[in-house]
């Protein structure tokens, strides 16, 4: 079932657990994710990038809704930068979106959010925002100081743009860090008593269980994750392409001797789900409906 992340992440933040939400972009990942739900009974929220489809992705969503209607689940679009894109999520029916405006200056950033919020309200659609900066992890040691969100800022975003989460900065990066991440727990803690809307990781990838975990006791409600889930996907793509292993008894023409491109592309598919369902386990969304 597709219902706003907004209410979603209300509920975790009530209950004290964190929604893992990794990116997807085809049927056999937003399947992978469904099928995880459902084996851990834990909510799921799909982000989905503009390039990757944002009518594709959300057709595929409500097909496996029909097959799954138990899970609960939002679809969101993840780092909404056009405005046409933005419009396009809540048209297609996008049960949340996020835009990224969060580097503008403070005035543009509350001034375009506030416009989105607006729309995407009047239809029943969550909105999520950024406020601080969570750079690329490549540039790490450069830039995470730059980016980390101030609790008076994030008060009085969220008071000015009525989102319904907020993405904060707090110490990670997007991508592979260049260097070891560390975590802004003080500042998480004082940014999760005071603001009154549940809170987002942005750069969840190989920031290391142990941080992800304490975040998510901190105050984290949605962990984004793109990296880990792909590099896990990656490697056991690799090991299937390297199989010589013979499948089924070999008696007719028809059983495969090898590892075949259906069989292939299943295995990078169970890798990803098998990373998903590790830190859904790790986020304590398990048995959550």
């Amino acid at each position: 079932m597709m219902i706003p992340m907004g209410e979603l992440l209300a509920k975790a933040k009530k209950e004290g657990y964190g929604v893992a939400a990794p990116n997807v972009f085809n049927r056999e990942t937003i399947e992978a994710c469904f099928l995880a739900a459902k084996k851990l009974r834990a909510p799921i929220i799909l982000d989905v990038a503009a390039v990757h489809g944002i009518y594709e992705c959300a057709d595929i969503a409500r097909y496996y809704e029909k097959q799954y209607p138990e899970v609960p689940f939002a679809l969101n679009l993840d780092h909404g930068g056009a405005y046409e894109d933005i419009v396009k999520a809540i048209h297609a029916g996008f049960s949340s979106v996020m835009i990224d405006r969060s580097t503008c200056a403070y005035e543009k950033n509350v001034e375009e959010v506030k416009e989105i919020v607006k729309i995407a309200h009047a239809v029943g659609t969550s909105v999520e925002a950024e406020l601080g900066h969570v750079g690329q992890g490549a540039e790490y040691e450069e830039t995470r100081d730059a980016g980390l969100t101030k609790l008076e800022e994030a008060l009085k975003y969220v008071e000015e743009t009525g989102v319904d989460c907020l993405a904060v900065a707090v110490g990670t990066s997007h991508g592979v860090y260049k260097g070891e991440p560390h975590l802004e727990f003080e500042l998480l803690d004082h940014l999760s008593k005071e603001v009154p809307v549940p809170l987002v990781l942005h750069g969840g990838s190989g920031t290391g269980d142990e941080n992800l975990a304490k975040a998510v006791r901190t105050g984290i409600q949605k962990v984004n994750l793109n990296t880990d889930v792909s590099e896990a996907g990656k490697q056991a793509l690799r090991e299937a392409l390297a199989s010589t292993e013979v499948h089924g008894s070999g008696k007719d023409e028809f059983t495969p001797k090898k590892m075949n491109l259906q069989q292939t592309i299943a295995a990078g598919v169970a890798g990803f789900q098998a990373e998903l369902e590790h830190y859904m386990k790790l986020f304590g969304s398990e048995n959550r409906w």
